[in-house]
C-alpha cells in the first residue's frame, strides 16, 4: 500500500485475517512442508496417488452425501448463492465426498479400484479454538472399489505408518463397527424407545436429534447426559455375522502387523454414508482435541452421489492438531540455514554478484544475497552480522579490488580456525561442488 493510497493517508486501520482462518509464516512454514514431505513419502510407499478437488462444490453433494441432520450441515458449512447464475455454492468442509464425486464424474473406477490421497483446506463456521479453526488442514486417503477387509486394515496402518515418520510414539488406535444399515435400523429403534424413556435428561440437541439421527447423541460432549449415553444399547448387540465377521477380520489383520487398538463401542461418526468399520487414533497430550485421525468404511457413498455402487474407505488428519503434538513432543525441523551468504560491499558489484548467486545455486548450494535497503547498502560489519545470523556456513566477498582481478574472497563463518581464501570467479562452481559433497 503506497502512501498515496487514501486509506494510508487517513490512518486506516490495517486489515486482520478473518478470525479462525490463520496465516502459515517462517519458521513455522518449515514445520508444515516437513509434514507434507511425509506424507508423500508414506502414500509412495502404499502407492497411493494424489487427487486435488476444488474447495467449492454445489452445497448438493454435501446436504446428500453428509445428509441433512448433521452439524456441519445445519450449522457449520460456508454456503452462498452465486451471484452470477444463482447456484448453491459451499466451500468444502471435508473432502471425502468430493472425491468421490470427481470419481463419479471422471469414471476413474472404470478398470478397478483406486488408492487416492489428498492434502489441502477445509472451511468450517465454528468457534475457534486450539485444533480447531475455520480454516483447517487436513490430509486424507480414499481408497474406492476394494471390499475386503483387508484394505480396512491397510488405510489403518498407513496412518501409523505416518505416525513412526513422524516421531510420534504416543497415539492410540480406538475401532468399532457401524454394521450395516438394517442392523443399524434396529438399532436405531432401540435408541430412539431408550431416549424417549429419558426425555428430560435430554439437551436440546440431543432431543432435535431424537427422530432424526440418534446415533449422534452417542457422541454427546454433554456430562450431564453421560448416564444416559452410557445406558443406551449397544450398536455391537445388534451386528449379524457378516458384519461380526468383517470386524474380526480387520482386526486379525492388525494384530498380525503388530497393531494394538481397542474396541469402542461408543465409536460413531458425523456423517450418514459410513457402514462397518470405523477408527480413530486419537492422543491424551491435546487435552479435548485429541482425535488426530478419524475415518472408517462408507460402501453406500457413491451411489448416494448418483454413481454405480462401488466400496470406500478412507480417512481424515487434521494438520493443525498433529503439528500441535509435533511442537509438543518437541518434534520436527530445524530451519535450514543457508550454505552461502553474499556480501557486497559496493552496490555496483551487484551485476556479479547475481551472476555468482546463480551459479552456485545451479550446483546445489542455498544462497542468499544481501539486499541493500532504503538507507544505502549497508556498511561491511552490519553485512557480516547479517551473514552470522543467518547461520550460513561461508560468507563470499565481492570485494572491488578482488572483483578487479575476476575473484571473490570467501569467509568461513562456522569455523574459527579457518582462514579466509580468494578463489577466482571461474572457480567457484568446482567450489561449490567440493562444499556440497562435504
Amino acid at each position: 500500500m503506497s502512501e498515496s493510497d487514501p486509506a494510508t493517508r487517513n490512518g486506516a486501520s490495517p486489515l486482520r485475517a478473518v478470525r479462525g482462518m490463520n496465516d502459515i509464516l517462517p519458521p513455522d512454514s518449515a514445520r508444515w512442508e516437513w509434514f507434507e514431505d511425509a506424507v508423500r513419502r508414506v502414500m509412495c510407499r502404499y502407492g497411493y496417488r494424489n487427487v486435488r478437488t476444488p474447495v467449492v462444490e454445489p452445497t448438493a453433494l454435501f446436504v446428500r452425501g453428509l445428509g441433512e441432520v448433521t452439524d456441519i450441515v445445519e450449522k457449520e458449512m460456508y454456503s452462498f448463492v452465486d451471484s452470477m447464475n444463482g447456484d448453491a455454492l459451499t466451500l468444502r468442509p471435508e473432502n471425502t465426498a468430493g472425491v468421490v464425486r470427481a470419481a463419479i464424474e471422471h469414471n476413474l473406477l472404470h478398470d478397478g479400484g483406486k488408492r487416492l490421497y489428498y492434502i489441502g483446506p477445509m472451511f468450517r463456521h465454528e468457534r475457534p479454538q486450539r485444533g480447531r479453526y475455520r480454516q483447517f488442514h487436513q490430509v486424507g486417503v480414499e481408497a474406492l472399489g476394494h471390499p475386503g477387509p483387508e484394505i480396512d486394515a491397510e488405510v489403518i496402518l498407513m496412518a501409523r505408518s505416518l505416525w513412526r515418520e513422524l516421531g510420534l510414539g504416543d497415539v492410540r488406535l480406538e475401532l468399532n463397527s457401524l454394521g450395516q444399515l438394517d442392523e443399524r435400523r434396529a438399532h436405531r429403534e432401540a435408541l430412539i424407545a431408550h431416549f424417549e424413556a429419558h426425555r428430560d435428561h435430554l439437551d436440546a440437541d440431543a432431543l432435535r436429534r431424537l427422530h432424526t439421527n440418534p446415533l449422534r447423541i452417542l457422541d454427546t460432549k454433554n456430562p450431564a447426559m453421560s448416564s444416559v449415553v452410557d445406558s443406551a444399547p449397544c450398536l455391537a448387540d445388534y451386528l449379524g455375522a457378516a458384519s461380526r465377521s468383517h470386524l474380526e477380520s480387520v482386526c486379525g489383520a492388525l494384530e498380525a502387523a503388530g497393531q494394538g487398538y481397542t474396541i469402542n463401542p461408543r465409536l460413531v461418526r458425523g456423517m450418514d454414508y459410513y457402514n462397518l468399520t470405523v477408527f480413530e487414533w486419537v492422543t491424551d497430550k491435546l487435552g479435548a482435541q485429541g482425535t488426530l485421525c478419524g475415518g472408517g468404511r462408507y460402501d453406500p457413498l457413491v451411489q448416494m452421489l448418483g454413481g454405480k455402487p462401488a466400496p470406500g474407505i478412507g480417512w481424515g488428519m487434521g494438520i493443525e492438531r498433529v503439528l500441535d503434538l509435533v511442537a509438543e513432543l518437541g518434534l520436527g525441523p530445524q530451519p535450514a540455514p543457508p550454505d552461502v551468504y553474499c556480501i557486497l560491499p559496493d552496490g555496483a558489484a551487484a551485476p556479479v554478484a547475481i551472476s555468482v548467486a546463480e551459479s552456485l545455486r545451479s550446483q546445489g548450494l542455498s544462497v542468499v544475497m544481501h539486499a541493500a535497503s532504503a538507507e544505502g547498502q549497508g556498511s561491511m560489519k552490519s553485512q557480516f552480522r547479517r551473514a552470522d545470523a543467518s547461520g550460513a556456513r561461508y560468507a563470499v566477498v565481492f570485494g572491488a579490488q578482488e572483483l578487479a582481478q575476476g575473484c571473490v574472497s570467501v569467509k568461513p563463518l562456522r569455523d574459527d580456525q579457518a582462514t579466509q581464501t580468494t578463489h577466482r570467479i571461474a572457480d567457484l562452481a568446482q567450489w561449490a561442488v567440493g562444499l556440497r559433497a562435504a
